[in-house]
């Protein structure tokens, strides 16, 4: 509901400030330019190829035509060159071709296809519009009746009635020219071999009969011409044409395109009996005239054949009157009108007004008579008329500028405050899920709002990264409350690295431990949450074992460096009440202080293993040279996978090589080559001179130590407390170690570790002074 209200407070904020803008913008700005008459309805084609179709004509939805006598078809023909044809109704193989309307006159131009031979021998045939129904007529005054042929009368009826007709002669010997029959007065011209008349009455479908006038005329057998009849619009036949000619207009007569003119109209209560005038009833106007700048017609003739009637628009207007605003106001002061105003032009409905320009008087209806006034206080006038408005525009531009700027910030920060909801709300549902079974109230009190991290970091400068790893980047940063911490961010969005982030939190929200690094808490607004840790200064293990610049680790540190790693996996495996495996022990993911204490971090491929299970099979996840080989192969994960990790970072700290870039000379990798070298009792060939010179007898019980942990089979390891305590024992002499930690007996002394020596590790692991239970309680007492 909030997040409703803030929107419809957005949205009023938004229509106030347009509305200012539009009420300072109205006296200032120029107004639009007009809009072209609109043709057709809204959303309707109003083009075919070269052809307009104005409304109440329309293609395409039935919404686009006033009724089916107005339907037209448009025929693309695809990738082709030709151009669309536009036909009428569904455009079958027989419907005319239609290249024209008129709106002011009522008239379609069509195209009908060939001439329209007729048997002699039936003696009659029909030229036809087709469907009756169409609100079509020819239209009797812009077409004519043609008859091509020797000695032959046509006639044509049209409603019952006779029309039109002429007679067509031939010579006997086949030649000739001039007229027969050709008087400027008569409606019938005859030419050799053809004849013309015009028609008298329009109609949809007319008769046509045909009589031999051979009876008492030579015989024309040698001339090979036949009897032809059609309509065709007036001037189009050419009567100055040979017998040859004709010959060749009856061969191509498939091909031929004849125009013909139709005349239309709007049906409208046919039924009904209507004066026989001009003008239209109220109702019927209203009804089909929709501008206001229109009025409406009864065409008497047509409306009598199809009750029609037609709209016009009126005189200045000129557009579409069967629309809505469709008759615009002309433009009178055109070239046509001009030769009678010498100055300017002043549009009106439907006339307009001629003045002289600013600054001069005179006669403006003749050339030169606009003179330039003395006067200039009309020019002042204009430059402060300038002036003003230029000063009135600028508020204008600078509050549109304004609220646009600030519409945009405001959406912008909305849409990431919805952003960052819906990401809180998804990934606190996954957290909580993994902690269901366990203290879900970590998740609410261990929460970082984004604009706290984002502070932090000064918006994640680059400038704050301290490096990256395989499930993120890590940016230095300082909370409001002072803590320096590491934020991880992950570099790619995908749903493993979102889960591998949720299960980092579950697992260390519960662990607390010295040699494990501290989660301070996490972000949940962004589409893969951002980590918190304690910042530990003095980088990784990685960069203390082969970066020259900070100079080799003294064996001391080392081996108390070993024994710390060491505890902290102990510490997951067997002293908290689910064990979980890190199952990616490596240099780089151990941090460690500005005293070289070690913290084992980044547990984002960690698995719990339920207690009472000795592993789980899963995907392989891990970093090559460090991952076990039974767990490779197997995609069985068990503690003894991280046992493995941890010898072969024994290897490392003991020869100080990089485990994916070592090779021997016959080729083999660091473990083979150092368990091979174990054996042989020749390790100075690859041990690090720094640990051999200052190790003495420790090294090769550590290296003893290594070759266990890196057994081939997992069953072969020690686990990780054992491993935990044999280092504690070669510490012992120097230092003091709690008594849960070392062998229950007096002795001072420890000799070589062998194999014997992790046996007594096993058996000492069941006489230690507490229980793993009293363990994890004495460890919770640490603040976290």
């Amino acid at each position: 509901m909030e997040k409703t209200t803030d929107y419809i407070s957005a949205a009023a904020q938004v229509v106030v400030i347009l509305m200012m803008a539009a009420a300072l913008m109205s006296p200032l700005c120029c107004a639009a330019a007009p809009s072209p008459p609109a043709m057709g309805l809204p959303g309707c084609e109003t083009r075919c190829g070269n052809v307009s179709v104005p409304y109440p004509f329309g293609i395409g939805p039935a919404r686009c035509y006033r009724s089916r006598g107005f339907k037209l078809t448009c025929v693309d023909h695809g990738n082709s060159s030709k151009i669309p044809r536009l036909l009428l109704g569904d455009g079958s193989a027989s419907a005319f071709e239609v290249v024209g309307i008129t709106l002011e006159n009522n008239t379609m131009r069509v195209i009908s296809h060939g001439v329209h031979a007729i048997n002699i021998s039936g003696g009659s045939g029909r030229w036809s519009l087709g469907d009756n129904e169409l609100p079509y007529k020819l239209n009797p005054w812009l077409n004519e009746f043609i008859v091509t042929g020797c000695n032959v009368q046509a006639t044509l009826v049209g409603n019952g009635s006779l029309v039109s007709g002429c007679a067509s002669f031939c010579a006997a010997d086949g030649h000739g020219d001039g007229a027969i029959y050709d008087q400027a007065t008569s409606n019938v011209r005859s030419h050799i071999g053809c004849c013309q008349s015009s028609i008298q009455a329009a109609s949809a479908s007319y008769g046509v009969e045909l009589k031999r006038l051979d009876a008492n005329l030579p015989k024309v057998s040698d001339v090979d011409l036949p009897v032809s009849v059609l309509i065709a619009e007036v001037s189009w036949f050419d009567f100055g044409q040979t017998l040859d000619d004709l010959k060749g207009l009856s061969r191509k007569a498939d091909r031929l395109r004849v125009p013909v003119i139709l005349w239309w109209g709007l049906a409208h209560d046919a039924s009904a009996n209507y004066p026989n005038s001009f003008k239209c009833p109220g109702h019927v106007a209203r009804s089909i005239c929709k501008s206001a700048n229109s009025y409406c017609r009864q065409d008497s003739q047509l409306s009598l054949e199809v009750g029609g009637y037609s709209c016009q628009c009126k005189d200045g207007y000129e557009g579409n009157p069967y629309l809505t605003g469709g008759c615009q106001d002309i433009k009178e002061c055109d070239e046509k009108e001009k030769h009678f105003c010498f100055g300017n032009c002043e549009e009106l409905p439907g006339s307009f007004r001629c003045s002289c320009p600013e600054g001069t008087h005179g006669n403006h209806f003749m050339l030169g008579g606009c003179i330039k006034s003395t006067d200039t206080t009309t020019d002042t006038g204009n430059y402060g008329l300038i002036i003003g408005l230029s000063v009135a525009s600028g508020p204008c531009i600078l509050l549109l500028a304004l609220g646009a700027f600030l519409i945009t910030r405001d959406l912008e920060q909305r849409k990431a405050k919805a952003l960052r909801e819906k990401f809180f709300s998804q990934n606190r549902g996954q957290l909580l899920k993994q902690l269901v079974s366990h203290r879900a109230d970590i998740a609410e009190r261990m929460l970082i709002s984004l604009g706290e991290l984002e502070k932090a970091t000064n918006n994640f400068d680059q400038a704050r990264r301290l490096g990256g790893g395989g499930h993120g980047t890590v940016y230095k940063g300082i909370l409001s409350d002072l803590h320096v911490v590491a934020i991880k961010k992950s570099n790619i969005v995908v749903k493993r690295e979102i889960d591998e982030f949720i299960n980092e939190v579950a697992i260390l929200s519960q662990i607390n431990h010295r040699n494990i690094v501290k989660l301070h808490g996490c972000c949940l607004e962004t589409e893969v949450p951002l980590l918190t840790y304690e910042f530990i200064s003095n980088g990784t293990l990685n960069d203390h074992l082969h970066n020259e610049e900070r100079g080799p680790l003294p064996w001391k540190d080392r081996l108390r460096i070993m024994g710390e790693i060491g505890k902290a996996l102990a510490y997951l495996h067997s002293a908290i009440s689910i064990p979980v495996i890190h199952r990616d022990i490596k240099p780089s993911n151990i941090l460690l202080d500005d005293a070289l204490t070690a913290k084992v971090s980044d547990f984002g491929a960690s698995r719990y293993i339920p207690v009472d299970k000795t592993g789980t099979t899963t995907a392989v996840q891990g970093t090559i040279g460090y991952l076990d080989p039974m767990y490779y192969y197997t995609g069985r994960l068990t503690e003894n996978s991280d046992v493995y990790s941890f010898g072969v970072l024994l290897v490392e700290l003991l020869t100080r090589k990089k485990p994916s870039l070592y090779r021997s000379p016959e080729g083999d990798g660091l473990v083979m080559q150092f368990v091979t070298l174990h054996a042989e009792g020749n390790l100075t060939e690859i041990l690090d001179p720094q640990v051999v010179e200052e190790g003495g007898s420790a090294v090769k019980e550590v290296a003893t130590l290594a070759a266990l942990c890196v057994k081939l089979k997992a069953e072969d390891r020690p686990t990780m407390r054992q491993v935990e305590m044999a280092l504690e024992a070669l510490q012992a002499p120097k230092e003091h170690v709690q008594g849960d930690l070392i062998e229950a007996t007096n002795e001072m002394k420890y000799v070589a570790m062998d194999t014997s020596t992790i046996q007594r590790a096993k058996r000492s692991e069941a006489t230690r002074c507490y229980s793993l239970e009293e363990e994890f309680l004495l460890s919770a007492r640490h603040p976290r």
